[in-house]
């Protein structure tokens, strides 16, 4: 056989069985889009999901993406929003961050196409709303792929980007009231990219699920109460959300606390002095990095005068307290999945335990009863656990609480496994953030050849868990141990426990969490 028979009937050969090495296509709204095929699940990434956000597009609302012609090679990431990474990121990025970064990335099953209607997951990251990036490999959506879930990563402005407001992009946003959430926005308008675009690659847009960690909860629970949001996901899963009431600030120039004040204080930090057009575009017209100015989440109490974060606008984000939207009924309807780890971040200005007491006020000895019992005799750890319960554990019941008065299907969780080379290290149990690559069941990544069968089998547990919520609602499924839905009544969680065996519990911390609740007049 010559050298031309044998590249026919490799050819050949290799298209009967569904070549591993061509390209998956699809046609999306802005243009034709080349992916990646890797054994059984399939990749498009760097996809734009709306216009490059620079030049006069810097603190914009996300704009339509320009059509293309020809086809997109959809085949690496983008580049992640621009900003200065946090030397301690649980998750580096994984490519270099730059400001034209609105761009999202699916993983599916090979083969899946038009109409095959998937059930999809769309992962929103965190980062204290200054870090975070959807090319770090923990957060690979290979594994929900090859169990039949569609995944969805996109990136939003973090930092400066993304929240910002100054007197002149007041005026020329007043009529349309979208103001300073630049981040939030990008999500809105990724989570409408979907709604739009998703059933091209074989996904089913009335079956979304939202799933956010730490600031990417943040990022859900706006989605969750955002009447800019209705109708855009059916499920939601939130990660280590803090609950308490931010953000604090309104975007209105009238408000002495408003984020404008930041944004003028920024401003004459780079000489530009003035609130009108020309100052804006001075602003404009700043290197990326002097608007990073070396932000991130371990300098951001040091830049509090010129970075606040997200603000109430009224718009995309209402302007009552978080939690009492879930209160009134003002969110979505939509099944819920939520928990925290045992050793999450906490937020604590008490230096003694006489002073964290004094914050739960009339409620102070009632806290001090509840947690003198199975209590760390380190105060400093006590004051850490206090935090904890009031920033995650209470917020997250009180959610759960209120969506289950109102008939939906909420299932609470506490996170307390240790990945096994970490143990001599995490005493207080896992850290914020590591339970991300269990429930993506992407351990290896994270933790290389150092993980023991334990390990493994918890991620597996965990990510099944999470495929099954996202398949039907319910996060129960053969071979797993039953997970409760919540109810008031019982105070039953799914505790991921110590042993390696998730075990449905009625919650150890419920008294502490009651004085909680007093405190702040949830009860």
């Amino acid at each position: 056989m010559n050298a031309a028979a044998c590249r026919l009937t490799v050819w050949l050969l290799a298209l009967a069985a569904g070549t591993a090495w061509a390209s998956p296509l699809a046609l999306v709204e802005a243009g034709r889009i080349s992916g990646v095929a890797q054994g059984d699940v399939e990749k498009f990434l760097g996809i734009p999901y709306a216009a490059p956000p620079v030049g006069a597009l810097r603190w914009r609302a996300p704009q339509s993406v320009p059509h293309w012609s020809g086809v997109l090679k959809a085949t690496h990431f983008g580049h992640d929003c621009m900003q200065t990474p946090y030397p301690s990121d649980a998750a580096p990025l994984g490519v270099k961050p730059a400001e034209d970064c609105l761009v999202l990335n699916v993983w599916r099953s090979a083969g899946a196409k038009a109409g095959d209607r998937l059930p999809v997951l769309v992962w929103i990251y965190g980062g204290g709303n200054v870090n975070g990036g959807a090319s770090p490999e923990v957060y690979s959506g290979e594994s929900f792929a090859r169990h039949g879930v569609m995944f969805v990563s996109f990136n939003y402005r973090v930092g400066r980007f993304g929240y910002f407001a100054f007197p002149q992009l007041t005026r020329e946003d007043r009529d349309h009231g979208l103001l300073a959430n630049y981040g939030y926005m990008d999500a809105i308008a990724a989570m409408r990219w979907v709604q739009h675009n998703i059933a091209a690659l074989g996904g089913d847009p009335g079956q979304v699920t939202i799933y956010g960690q730490s600031a990417g909860a943040g990022q859900v629970y706006m989605l969750l109460t955002s009447p800019l949001a209705d109708g855009l996901f059916s499920r939601a899963i939130i990660q280590s959300g803090a609950g308490f009431d931010r953000p604090s600030f309104q975007a209105s120039s009238s408000n002495p606390l408003s984020i404008e004040m930041a944004g003028v204080n920024f401003a004459k930090r780079w000489g530009i002095e003035g609130t009108g057009p020309e100052a804006l575009e001075h602003l404009r017209a700043l290197r990326a990095g002097q608007v990073t100015d070396g932000l991130h989440i371990g300098t951001m109490a040091a830049q509090a005068s010129t970075f606040v974060g997200p603000v109430r606008d009224g718009n995309v984000y209402p302007n009552s307290l978080l939690l009492d939207n879930f209160a009134s009924g003002h969110h979505a309807k939509v099944a819920l999945l939520l928990g925290s780890t045992a050793g999450d971040n906490y937020r604590m200005s008490a230096g003694t335990l006489d002073e964290a007491y004094a914050g739960f006020g009339a409620a102070s000895e009632r806290a001090r009863a509840a947690y003198s019992r199975d209590a760390p005799t380190d105060p400093q750890a006590l004051i850490r656990e206090i935090g904890r319960d009031r920033n995650y554990r209470e917020p997250n019941r009180y959610v759960a609480r209120k969506m289950t008065e109102q008939g939906l299907a909420a299932y609470v969780y506490r996170f307390n496994y240790v990945v096994t080379p970490m143990r001599e290290q995490w005493k207080e149990g896992p850290l914020h953030a590591t339970d991300i690559p269990f429930s993506m069941n992407t351990v290896r990544a994270k933790y290389g050849n150092s993980l023991t069968a334990s390990d493994l089998a918890m991620a597996n547990m965990v990510h099944h868990y999470w495929v099954n919520f996202v398949r039907t609602g319910n996060p129960n499924g053969p071979g797993l141990p039953e997970w409760p839905a919540y109810d008031a009544k019982d105070d039953v969680l799914l505790d991921f426990a110590t042993t390696g065996i998730p075990k449905a519990i009625a919650d150890p911390r419920r008294d502490r969490l009651d004085a909680v609740a007093a405190a702040t007049g949830r009860e």
